[in-house]
């Protein structure tokens, strides 16, 4: 599948890569296809990925795996939310959660309310909002900094 993204340009993105988002995403229930971009070559990228819709081609969301940040998450999903995705394990889910990047880098925050659950061994997945009081920005940038400083 081809498409001609405005942050990446034109990618061609392998049928049996595309994750299908049953739903689409909140407040955009018609994009449904889309790819995981990010930097192969980069070793230590700072795990920051694109979810690039391969349905509108402007609309791409930086994305992370929330235990990159928050090493306890553990949402509570609604089995009901999950139906659809195929056979759910420890070994094939995969969370991602929105980043939030403001013009003040300094407010930077990630979504630990509504993360993306994919099952890798079916590439179906769906955006919920989690039971659990969690916050929609969960502030990172001073977090971000300090590892960095600590390497």
């Amino acid at each position: 599948m081809k498409a001609n993204t405005r942050l990446f340009g034109e990618i061609e993105i392998a049928d049996d890569k595309i994750i299908t988002l049953k739903d689409g995403i909140i407040g955009f229930p018609d994009l449904q296809k889309f790819a995981l971009i990010y930097d192969e070559e980069k070793e230590n990228q700072g795990k920051i990925k694109w979810l690039q819709s391969m349905d509108e081609p402007a609309f791409a969301l930086p994305v992370i795996d929330p235990l990159e940040i928050v090493e306890e998450y553990n949402p509570t999903v609604n089995d009901e939310a999950l139906q659809g995705l195929g056979d759910m394990t420890e070994k094939n889910i995969f969370i991602l959660v929105t980043i939030t990047v403001p013009t003040d880098i300094t407010k930077m925050s990630i979504n630990l309310k509504a993360p993306f659950i994919i099952n890798s061994d079916t590439l179906q997945g769906t955006q919920v909002a989690v039971e659990d009081e969690l916050p929609v920005k969960y502030m990172i940038y001073d977090l971000l900094q300090s590892r960095k400083a600590g390497e």
